[in-house]
Protein backbone atom coordinates (compact mmCIF):
# COMPACT_ATOMS: atom_id res chain seq x y z
CA UNK A 1 0.00 0.00 0.00
CA UNK A 2 1.07 3.35 -0.50
CA UNK A 3 1.05 4.64 3.45
CA UNK A 4 3.98 1.52 3.36
CA UNK A 5 5.70 3.30 1.00
CA UNK A 6 9.46 4.38 2.82
CA UNK A 7 11.43 7.69 2.72
CA UNK A 8 13.77 7.85 -0.59
CA UNK A 9 17.12 8.31 0.45
CA UNK A 10 18.41 11.77 1.69
CA UNK A 11 21.03 11.65 -0.34
CA UNK A 12 18.99 11.67 -3.40
CA UNK A 13 16.67 14.35 -2.79
CA UNK A 14 17.68 17.98 -3.13
CA UNK A 15 15.86 21.14 -1.78
CA UNK A 16 16.35 23.61 -4.90
CA UNK A 17 13.99 26.15 -3.57
CA UNK A 18 12.59 25.99 0.56
CA UNK A 19 8.91 27.47 0.49
CA UNK A 20 7.57 29.89 3.44
CA UNK A 21 4.54 27.61 4.34
CA UNK A 22 3.44 23.78 5.22
CA UNK A 23 2.67 21.39 2.89
CA UNK A 24 -1.15 22.12 2.71
CA UNK A 25 -1.63 21.67 -0.94
CA UNK A 26 -1.08 19.26 -3.51
CA UNK A 27 2.11 17.31 -4.92
CA UNK A 28 3.31 17.99 -8.37
CA UNK A 29 5.88 15.57 -9.58
CA UNK A 30 7.12 18.05 -12.99
CA UNK A 31 7.85 14.78 -14.96
CA UNK A 32 11.06 15.11 -17.84
CA UNK A 33 13.67 12.52 -17.98
CA UNK A 34 12.27 9.46 -16.42
CA UNK A 35 9.64 8.53 -17.96
CA UNK A 36 8.06 5.46 -15.90
CA UNK A 37 6.03 4.37 -13.21
CA UNK A 38 8.26 1.63 -11.92
CA UNK A 39 11.43 1.96 -9.90
CA UNK A 40 11.19 6.18 -10.44
CA UNK A 41 12.57 7.48 -7.18
CA UNK A 42 10.76 10.53 -8.29
CA UNK A 43 7.50 8.86 -8.41
CA UNK A 44 7.82 7.53 -5.08
CA UNK A 45 9.22 10.48 -2.88
CA UNK A 46 5.81 12.80 -4.61
CA UNK A 47 3.66 10.24 -2.98
CA UNK A 48 5.17 9.66 -0.20
CA UNK A 49 5.20 13.16 0.57
CA UNK A 50 1.52 13.70 -0.46
CA UNK A 51 0.40 10.88 1.49
CA UNK A 52 2.10 12.31 4.44
CA UNK A 53 0.14 15.84 4.08
CA UNK A 54 -3.11 13.97 3.04
CA UNK A 55 -2.77 16.52 0.06
CA UNK A 56 -2.96 14.60 -3.94
CA UNK A 57 -0.80 14.57 -6.28
CA UNK A 58 -0.63 14.69 -9.93
CA UNK A 59 2.07 14.63 -12.77
CA UNK A 60 2.65 17.16 -15.25
CA UNK A 61 4.63 16.78 -18.38
CA UNK A 62 5.66 19.80 -20.51
CA UNK A 63 6.18 18.90 -24.66
CA UNK A 64 8.74 20.93 -26.14
CA UNK A 65 8.73 21.27 -29.96
CA UNK A 66 12.26 19.70 -31.03
CA UNK A 67 14.04 20.38 -27.85
CA UNK A 68 17.39 20.05 -28.59
CA UNK A 69 16.92 19.42 -32.75
CA UNK A 70 14.90 16.42 -31.79
CA UNK A 71 12.48 14.93 -34.65
CA UNK A 72 9.60 12.96 -35.15
CA UNK A 73 12.18 9.47 -34.41
CA UNK A 74 12.89 11.15 -30.87
CA UNK A 75 10.01 12.86 -30.05
CA UNK A 76 7.02 10.08 -31.76
CA UNK A 77 9.48 7.29 -30.07
CA UNK A 78 8.81 9.51 -26.64
CA UNK A 79 5.40 10.25 -26.93
CA UNK A 80 3.97 6.89 -27.80
CA UNK A 81 5.54 5.81 -24.47
CA UNK A 82 4.12 8.79 -22.61
CA UNK A 83 0.31 7.66 -24.38
CA UNK A 84 1.13 3.60 -22.76
CA UNK A 85 2.24 5.62 -19.09
CA UNK A 86 -0.99 7.07 -19.18
CA UNK A 87 -3.24 4.63 -19.55
CA UNK A 88 -1.24 3.01 -17.02
CA UNK A 89 -1.50 5.56 -14.79
CA UNK A 90 -5.11 5.61 -14.97
CA UNK A 91 -5.33 1.70 -14.75
CA UNK A 92 -3.39 1.57 -11.66
CA UNK A 93 -2.27 4.42 -9.72
CA UNK A 94 -5.51 6.64 -10.14
CA UNK A 95 -2.70 9.12 -10.30
CA UNK A 96 -3.80 12.53 -12.75
CA UNK A 97 -1.45 12.73 -16.13
CA UNK A 98 -1.28 16.06 -17.27
CA UNK A 99 0.29 17.64 -20.93
CA UNK A 100 1.17 20.50 -21.51
CA UNK A 101 2.73 22.22 -24.65
CA UNK A 102 4.66 25.62 -24.60
CA UNK A 103 7.90 27.10 -22.38
CA UNK A 104 7.90 25.21 -19.07
CA UNK A 105 9.16 28.24 -17.68
CA UNK A 106 5.32 29.50 -18.27
CA UNK A 107 3.04 26.80 -18.05
CA UNK A 108 4.58 24.70 -14.62
CA UNK A 109 4.23 27.72 -12.36
CA UNK A 110 0.96 28.41 -13.73
CA UNK A 111 -0.39 25.24 -13.32
CA UNK A 112 1.17 25.64 -9.47
CA UNK A 113 -0.78 28.02 -8.83
CA UNK A 114 -3.76 27.20 -10.68
CA UNK A 115 -4.09 23.67 -8.62
CA UNK A 116 -2.58 25.19 -5.12
CA UNK A 117 0.37 23.02 -5.01
CA UNK A 118 3.24 22.96 -2.06
CA UNK A 119 5.77 20.89 -3.23
CA UNK A 120 6.59 20.76 -6.61
CA UNK A 121 9.01 17.40 -7.49
CA UNK A 122 11.62 17.50 -10.36
CA UNK A 123 13.77 15.22 -12.07
CA UNK A 124 17.14 15.83 -12.17
CA UNK A 125 19.32 16.46 -15.47
CA UNK A 126 22.53 17.83 -15.83
CA UNK A 127 21.85 19.83 -19.21
CA UNK A 128 22.47 23.55 -18.79
CA UNK A 129 18.93 24.20 -20.60
CA UNK A 130 17.09 22.20 -17.83
CA UNK A 131 18.95 23.93 -15.11
CA UNK A 132 18.40 27.27 -16.28
CA UNK A 133 14.57 25.86 -16.80
CA UNK A 134 14.45 25.29 -12.77
CA UNK A 135 16.31 28.11 -11.85
CA UNK A 136 13.06 29.73 -13.73
CA UNK A 137 10.99 28.22 -12.77
CA UNK A 138 11.90 28.80 -8.72
CA UNK A 139 11.97 32.19 -9.10
CA UNK A 140 8.33 32.39 -10.67
CA UNK A 141 6.53 30.04 -8.44
CA UNK A 142 5.33 32.01 -5.30
CA UNK A 143 6.89 31.97 -1.88
CA UNK A 144 5.17 29.44 -0.12
CA UNK A 145 6.01 26.40 -2.94
CA UNK A 146 9.02 24.51 -1.88
CA UNK A 147 10.82 22.11 -4.97
CA UNK A 148 12.31 19.33 -4.70
CA UNK A 149 14.97 17.56 -7.16
CA UNK A 150 15.38 13.48 -7.58
CA UNK A 151 18.03 11.87 -9.75
CA UNK A 152 16.10 9.06 -10.12
CA UNK A 153 17.85 8.14 -13.25
CA UNK A 154 21.71 7.47 -11.72
CA UNK A 155 22.32 4.73 -9.33
CA UNK A 156 24.46 6.86 -7.31
CA UNK A 157 22.97 10.47 -7.34
CA UNK A 158 25.51 12.55 -9.60
CA UNK A 159 25.71 14.89 -6.53
CA UNK A 160 26.43 11.78 -4.11
CA UNK A 161 29.27 9.85 -6.03
CA UNK A 162 31.16 12.91 -6.76
CA UNK A 163 31.69 16.91 -5.77
CA UNK A 164 34.13 17.76 -8.66
CA UNK A 165 34.58 17.34 -12.16
CA UNK A 166 35.97 13.46 -12.72
CA UNK A 167 39.21 13.87 -15.42
CA UNK A 168 38.41 9.85 -15.85
CA UNK A 169 36.42 6.74 -15.37
CA UNK A 170 39.37 5.40 -12.61
CA UNK A 171 39.07 8.17 -10.45
CA UNK A 172 35.23 7.55 -10.00
CA UNK A 173 34.64 4.21 -10.37
CA UNK A 174 36.52 3.47 -6.63
CA UNK A 175 33.89 5.99 -5.42
CA UNK A 176 30.92 4.09 -7.36
CA UNK A 177 32.19 0.90 -5.68
CA UNK A 178 32.24 2.07 -1.94
CA UNK A 179 28.88 4.02 -2.69
CA UNK A 180 26.80 0.98 -4.67
CA UNK A 181 26.20 -1.40 -1.27
CA UNK A 182 24.22 1.54 -0.04
CA UNK A 183 22.18 2.75 -3.36
CA UNK A 184 22.15 -0.13 -5.46
CA UNK A 185 18.90 -1.89 -3.45
CA UNK A 186 15.64 -3.59 -4.33
CA UNK A 187 12.69 -0.10 -4.66
CA UNK A 188 9.79 -0.39 -3.22
CA UNK A 189 6.27 -0.43 -5.09
CA UNK A 190 4.12 1.84 -5.43
CA UNK A 191 0.24 2.14 -4.79
CA UNK A 192 -2.34 4.48 -5.38
CA UNK A 193 -2.38 7.57 -3.01
CA UNK A 194 -3.98 7.95 -0.22
CA UNK A 195 -5.87 11.42 -1.38
CA UNK A 196 -7.26 11.25 -4.57
CA UNK A 197 -6.97 14.02 -6.88
CA UNK A 198 -10.87 16.04 -6.68
CA UNK A 199 -10.80 18.10 -9.73
CA UNK A 200 -10.60 16.37 -13.55
CA UNK A 201 -8.45 16.77 -16.05
CA UNK A 202 -8.75 17.48 -19.57
CA UNK A 203 -8.28 14.51 -21.82
CA UNK A 204 -5.87 14.15 -23.90
CA UNK A 205 -6.32 13.69 -27.64
CA UNK A 206 -2.72 11.35 -27.86
CA UNK A 207 -3.24 10.40 -31.57
CA UNK A 208 -3.33 14.27 -32.83
CA UNK A 209 -0.62 15.19 -30.74
CA UNK A 210 1.70 12.49 -31.88
CA UNK A 211 0.15 12.53 -36.14
CA UNK A 212 1.47 16.67 -35.26
CA UNK A 213 4.64 15.61 -33.99
CA UNK A 214 5.38 13.08 -36.35
CA UNK A 215 4.39 15.60 -39.56
CA UNK A 216 6.66 18.64 -38.37
CA UNK A 217 9.79 16.44 -37.41
CA UNK A 218 9.41 14.20 -40.74
CA UNK A 219 12.92 15.21 -41.73
CA UNK A 220 13.85 12.00 -39.67
CA UNK A 221 11.38 9.69 -39.68
CA UNK A 222 10.54 7.12 -37.09
CA UNK A 223 11.84 4.11 -36.80
CA UNK A 224 10.10 0.29 -36.35
CA UNK A 225 12.44 -2.26 -34.85
CA UNK A 226 12.24 -0.14 -31.25
CA UNK A 227 8.58 -0.50 -29.43
CA UNK A 228 8.75 2.25 -27.11
CA UNK A 229 7.34 2.07 -23.26
CA UNK A 230 8.20 0.50 -19.83
CA UNK A 231 7.15 -2.80 -20.84
CA UNK A 232 8.75 -3.59 -23.83
CA UNK A 233 11.90 -1.93 -21.89
CA UNK A 234 11.10 -4.69 -19.70
CA UNK A 235 11.08 -7.53 -22.75
CA UNK A 236 14.03 -6.12 -24.33
CA UNK A 237 16.19 -6.50 -20.69
CA UNK A 238 14.76 -10.00 -19.44
CA UNK A 239 12.01 -11.05 -21.68
CA UNK A 240 11.67 -14.96 -22.36
CA UNK A 241 12.32 -15.03 -25.75
CA UNK A 242 14.72 -12.13 -26.93
CA UNK A 243 15.84 -10.60 -23.58
CA UNK A 244 18.91 -9.67 -23.10
CA UNK A 245 19.98 -11.02 -19.56
CA UNK A 246 17.91 -14.06 -20.23
CA UNK A 247 19.16 -14.96 -23.84
CA UNK A 248 21.43 -12.93 -25.34
CA UNK A 249 24.14 -12.36 -22.84
CA UNK A 250 25.81 -15.34 -23.23
CA UNK A 251 27.32 -13.57 -26.49
CA UNK A 252 28.23 -10.53 -24.81
CA UNK A 253 32.13 -11.62 -24.35
CA UNK A 254 32.97 -12.18 -27.72
CA UNK A 255 30.52 -9.97 -30.07
CA UNK A 256 29.42 -6.87 -28.17
CA UNK A 257 32.54 -5.05 -30.73
CA UNK A 258 31.44 -7.04 -33.78
CA UNK A 259 29.38 -4.08 -35.87
CA UNK A 260 27.89 -6.75 -38.00
CA UNK A 261 25.98 -8.42 -34.77
CA UNK A 262 23.82 -5.97 -32.98
CA UNK A 263 21.80 -8.43 -31.08
CA UNK A 264 24.97 -9.18 -28.62
CA UNK A 265 24.37 -5.72 -27.54
CA UNK A 266 21.88 -4.97 -24.96
CA UNK A 267 19.59 -2.38 -26.94
CA UNK A 268 18.43 -0.71 -23.79
CA UNK A 269 19.67 2.42 -24.54
CA UNK A 270 16.83 4.38 -26.10
CA UNK A 271 14.72 3.48 -22.97
CA UNK A 272 17.52 4.26 -20.51
CA UNK A 273 17.74 7.89 -22.36
CA UNK A 274 14.01 8.62 -22.37
CA UNK A 275 13.69 7.21 -18.74
CA UNK A 276 11.45 4.33 -20.05
CA UNK A 277 13.57 1.63 -17.47
CA UNK A 278 15.55 2.54 -14.40
CA UNK A 279 19.47 1.70 -14.74
CA UNK A 280 18.96 1.05 -11.26
CA UNK A 281 16.31 -2.09 -12.62
CA UNK A 282 18.92 -3.35 -15.08
CA UNK A 283 21.78 -3.25 -12.79
CA UNK A 284 19.68 -4.89 -10.20
CA UNK A 285 18.61 -7.51 -12.95
CA UNK A 286 22.05 -8.39 -13.76
CA UNK A 287 23.09 -8.81 -10.91
CA UNK A 288 20.64 -11.61 -9.84
CA UNK A 289 22.01 -13.14 -13.01
CA UNK A 290 25.30 -13.51 -11.79
CA UNK A 291 24.42 -14.41 -8.30
CA UNK A 292 22.50 -17.22 -9.87
CA UNK A 293 25.06 -18.92 -11.74
CA UNK A 294 27.84 -18.52 -8.52
CA UNK A 295 24.68 -20.05 -6.56
CA UNK A 296 25.04 -22.84 -8.93
CA UNK A 297 28.60 -23.40 -8.73
CA UNK A 298 28.31 -23.53 -5.02
CA UNK A 299 26.09 -25.84 -4.87
CA UNK A 300 28.16 -28.19 -7.08
CA UNK A 301 31.07 -27.75 -5.03
CA UNK A 302 28.64 -28.07 -1.60
CA UNK A 303 27.44 -31.14 -3.28
CA UNK A 304 31.22 -32.60 -4.19
CA UNK A 305 32.90 -31.72 -0.17
CA UNK A 306 29.57 -32.92 1.76
CA UNK A 307 28.23 -36.24 -0.40
CA UNK A 308 31.84 -36.95 -2.08
CA UNK A 309 30.09 -36.96 -5.35
CA UNK A 310 28.77 -34.33 -8.20
CA UNK A 311 26.62 -35.58 -10.73
CA UNK A 312 28.39 -35.15 -14.04
CA UNK A 313 26.67 -32.45 -16.15
CA UNK A 314 27.72 -30.47 -12.70
CA UNK A 315 31.49 -31.02 -12.94
CA UNK A 316 31.30 -30.10 -16.36
CA UNK A 317 30.07 -26.78 -15.53
CA UNK A 318 32.06 -27.06 -11.84
CA UNK A 319 35.56 -27.25 -13.92
CA UNK A 320 34.45 -24.85 -16.61
CA UNK A 321 33.67 -22.14 -14.17
CA UNK A 322 37.27 -22.64 -12.25
CA UNK A 323 38.93 -21.86 -15.89
CA UNK A 324 37.03 -18.67 -16.75
CA UNK A 325 37.70 -17.19 -12.54
CA UNK A 326 41.37 -18.18 -12.80
CA UNK A 327 44.42 -16.76 -14.54
CA UNK A 328 44.89 -19.80 -17.59
CA UNK A 329 44.25 -23.23 -17.95
CA UNK A 330 47.04 -24.53 -16.09
CA UNK A 331 45.94 -23.06 -12.75
CA UNK A 332 42.32 -23.77 -13.76
CA UNK A 333 43.21 -27.37 -14.17
CA UNK A 334 45.50 -27.95 -11.24
CA UNK A 335 43.00 -26.90 -8.91
CA UNK A 336 40.10 -28.97 -10.42
CA UNK A 337 42.31 -32.00 -9.82
CA UNK A 338 43.56 -31.23 -6.75
CA UNK A 339 39.33 -31.04 -5.10
CA UNK A 340 38.56 -33.48 -7.74
CA UNK A 341 41.53 -35.92 -5.57
CA UNK A 342 40.39 -34.76 -2.35
CA UNK A 343 36.66 -34.81 -2.13
CA UNK A 344 35.13 -36.94 -4.74
CA UNK A 345 34.95 -40.92 -3.61
CA UNK A 346 35.71 -41.48 -7.38
CA UNK A 347 38.84 -39.24 -7.21
CA UNK A 348 42.36 -40.24 -8.25
CA UNK A 349 40.87 -42.73 -11.38
CA UNK A 350 42.19 -41.91 -15.31
CA UNK A 351 38.00 -40.96 -16.10
CA UNK A 352 37.90 -38.34 -13.84
CA UNK A 353 41.60 -37.02 -15.43
CA UNK A 354 40.04 -37.17 -18.06
CA UNK A 355 36.91 -35.52 -17.32
CA UNK A 356 38.99 -32.35 -15.90
CA UNK A 357 40.73 -32.30 -19.64
CA UNK A 358 37.60 -32.36 -21.48
CA UNK A 359 36.35 -29.84 -19.59
CA UNK A 360 39.20 -27.56 -18.88
CA UNK A 361 41.39 -28.23 -22.19
CA UNK A 362 38.86 -29.72 -25.19
CA UNK A 363 40.58 -33.57 -24.86
CA UNK A 364 38.15 -36.12 -26.97
CA UNK A 365 35.82 -33.17 -27.67
CA UNK A 366 35.61 -30.80 -30.92
CA UNK A 367 36.47 -27.13 -31.19
CA UNK A 368 34.12 -24.44 -31.17
CA UNK A 369 33.83 -20.73 -31.83
CA UNK A 370 36.47 -18.60 -30.61
CA UNK A 371 35.57 -16.19 -27.70
CA UNK A 372 37.72 -14.38 -25.26
CA UNK A 373 38.59 -16.72 -22.25
CA UNK A 374 37.53 -20.31 -23.31
CA UNK A 375 39.04 -19.73 -26.39
CA UNK A 376 37.56 -22.82 -28.74
CA UNK A 377 36.71 -24.45 -25.64
CA UNK A 378 33.22 -25.31 -24.91
CA UNK A 379 31.40 -22.88 -23.40
CA UNK A 380 29.04 -23.56 -20.71
CA UNK A 381 26.80 -21.52 -18.67
CA UNK A 382 24.05 -20.58 -16.29
CA UNK A 383 21.60 -20.42 -19.06
CA UNK A 384 22.14 -23.34 -20.39
CA UNK A 385 22.04 -25.49 -17.07
CA UNK A 386 18.38 -23.35 -16.64
CA UNK A 387 17.13 -25.37 -20.01
CA UNK A 388 18.97 -28.89 -18.96
CA UNK A 389 17.06 -29.13 -15.81
CA UNK A 390 15.26 -27.29 -12.71
CA UNK A 391 18.20 -25.12 -11.26
CA UNK A 392 16.42 -23.89 -7.74
CA UNK A 393 15.73 -27.96 -7.23
CA UNK A 394 19.30 -28.63 -7.74
CA UNK A 395 20.12 -26.58 -5.08
CA UNK A 396 17.55 -27.45 -2.71
CA UNK A 397 18.37 -30.81 -3.22
CA UNK A 398 21.86 -29.87 -2.19
CA UNK A 399 21.01 -28.04 0.48
CA UNK A 400 19.08 -30.77 1.94
CA UNK A 401 22.80 -33.28 1.35
CA UNK A 402 24.18 -30.64 3.11
CA UNK A 403 22.15 -30.51 6.53
CA UNK A 404 22.13 -33.79 6.41
CA UNK A 405 25.66 -34.10 6.52
CA UNK A 406 26.49 -31.42 9.23
CA UNK A 407 23.64 -32.99 11.40
CA UNK A 408 25.41 -36.33 11.15
CA UNK A 409 28.43 -34.96 11.83
CA UNK A 410 27.44 -33.79 14.72
CA UNK A 411 25.81 -36.35 16.29
CA UNK A 412 29.65 -38.12 15.52
CA UNK A 413 30.72 -35.78 17.34
CA UNK A 414 28.60 -35.96 20.59
CA UNK A 415 28.56 -39.42 21.15
CA UNK A 416 32.16 -38.96 20.73
CA UNK A 417 32.42 -36.48 23.77
CA UNK A 418 29.66 -38.56 25.54
CA UNK A 419 32.28 -41.88 25.40
CA UNK A 420 35.07 -39.80 26.78
CA UNK A 421 32.95 -38.71 29.38
CA UNK A 422 31.89 -41.61 30.62
CA UNK A 423 35.55 -43.40 30.54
Amino acid sequence: MASSIPVVQSGRIRVVKQGSGPLVGPVVYWMFRDQRIRDNWALIHAVDQANKANVPVAIAFNLFDQFLGAKARQLGFMLRGLEKLHRDLENTLQIPFFLFQGQAVDTIPDFLKECGASLLVTDFSPLRDVRSWKEKICERVGESVTVHEVDAHNIIPLWVASDKLEYSARTLRGKINKLLPDYLIELPAIGPPKIKWSSSNPPIDWPKIIADVVRKGAEVPEIEWCEPGEDAALEVLMGSKKGFLTTRLKNYSTDRNNPLKPQALSGLSPYLHFGQISAQRCALEAHKVRKHYTQLWNASQLEMVHHGKMHGFMRMYWAKKILEWTSGPEEALAITIYLNDKYHIDGRDPSGYVGCMWSICGVHDQGWRERPVFGKIRYMNYAGCKRKFNVDGYISYVKRLVGESKKRKAEVFFDKKAKELRS
